[in-house]
């Protein structure tokens, strides 16, 4: 039995991320004959086997439950400063169901309705409600409407399946809290810099870093000649963080205390960072668990033609159209990385692109797209959703670590 769970972000209006959404699935039912039991379930023995916390980030989550998994007490598997529980027309008409919210929602638990109408069977549970998801993919006239009224009421509103910037514009002019789709994630904020950032060294310092054999030579003259780099890599390994006796003094002494793997790590987010904030840090989180899951993922798929450090320059280049507000063929002809991984990102050909179209299906929850790339890969289904934890987990890690580095160069 081959269960699935992936998390997608809620952010504010700044980009800031203010918690995720757990959608999961489980191989053993399918959508004509949904099962509750085998969801709850496959639920309830991903959240026992994982740490919830650092899936999450600290953040709150939302997830839906049906009636099984209210019944099963999945809920208390959260604090309830960190559950948003939603529900779904099936709860609402269920005597039952509003029971169990309404225990819930006494208990301290929020609740979210997820594509709310207001029809008489959503009146009994209006008062126990405090988010309204609204699908904006949907009729624009109604989804005005709905807003307007769930606005009146003092819910706040959650744009959901915002995939275009036509959607967005509509759910910011609109006021919404909360929003959530491919395009929120991926969204560049109009003040980062654009041509700039091109014409740096840090895109051949980055394929430099991921070879599999790694020439410290090669990459201490990329650094050398960027004095931007420079400064940002002796900041760094001489911060409190590290706590040296003896200051680094030049390039090559600051990579041999770094080390590669570390600089891997940290150069992406630091070549990106600005002083106004700008950049969105869901974004560039983005770009870092893509990048891990694709070189976890190369490791179990036949006859591929890149190598695993390829394949996390596969998934970190993959927002670099929106890191730049350039067209990603754009931004891509300036690399030098193979033909393989330009297809595979500019048109999701070859085995390659079918690595790549596995990674965004399973980050969007399509799992009959997932399941069909994975087949034609031979990727063990059983494996993807273990990794996809362990890459989070892992991303989450190296996040916190980078930013407590910054903080520390920041006190100096």
């Amino acid at each position: 039995m081959d269960s699935y769970i992936v998390r997608q972000a809620l952010v504010t209006e700044k980009q800031e991320s203010f918690g995720y959404e757990i959608l999961y699935t489980d191989n053993s039912f399918s959508a004509e004959h949904t099962d509750d039991a085998s969801a709850a379930n496959a639920i309830e023995n991903f959240l026992s086997s994982m740490d919830s916390e650092r899936f999450l980030d600290g953040k709150i989550a939302f997830l839906t439950f049906t009636p099984n998994l209210l019944e099963k007490g999945i809920p208390k598997m959260f604090k309830t400063n960190k559950l948003v529980i939603q529900i779904e027309d099936s709860l609402i008409t269920n005597p039952l169901s509003q029971n169990l919210i309404t225990k819930y929602k006494q208990s301290g638990y929020k609740i979210a309705v997820v594509d709310f109408e207001f029809a008489p069977r959503f009146f009994g549970i209006l008062d126990i409600v405090d988010y309204i998801k609204v699908n904006f993919s949907s009729d624009p006239s109604s989804v005005e409407n709905i807003v307007k009224i769930g606005k009146s009421f003092g819910k706040k509103v959650i744009a959901y399946n915002v995939e275009t910037q036509e959607a967005y514009d509509r759910a910011k002019e609109l006021g919404c809290t909360y929003y959530q789709g491919t395009f929120v994630s991926e969204k560049m904020p109009t003040t980062v810099k654009k041509v700039n950032y091109l014409q740096s060294n840090f895109f051949l310092l980055m394929v430099a870093v991921t070879k599999d054999e790694p020439d410290i030579d090669e990459i201490e003259n990329i650094i050398s000649r960027d004095v931007s780099l420079t400064f940002s890599l002796l900041r760094l390994v001489n911060s409190a963080y590290f706590a040296l006796r003896n200051k680094a003094r030049s390039v090559k002494q600051a990579l041999v205390i770094l080390g590669l793997g570390q600089l891997k790590q940290w150069i992406y987010l630091l070549s990106f960072k600005q002083d106004d904030g700008s950049m969105p840090d869901e974004l560039i989180k983005i770009s870092f668990l893509r990048a891990t899951f694709a070189s976890e993922l190369v490791e179990y798929a036949q006859d591929m033609t890149i190598s695993r450090s390829e394949a996390y320059l596969l998934g970190m280049f993959s927002t670099l159209g929106k890191l730049m507000r350039v067209p990603l063929e754009d931004a891509l002809e300036q690399l030098p990385i193979s033909d393989d991984i330009k297809l595979a990102l500019l048109k999701k050909e070859g085995r390659t692109g079918s690595l790549y179209k596995l990674i965004i299906s399973y980050e969007k929850a399509d799992w009959k797209t997932m399941s069909s790339c994975a087949a034609e890969l031979g990727i063990p289904q059983s494996i993807i959703a273990q990794k996809y934890f362990e890459c989070v987990e892992s991303v989450n890690n190296i996040w916190n670590g980078l930013t407590q580095v910054d903080n520390s160069t920041a006190e100096e």
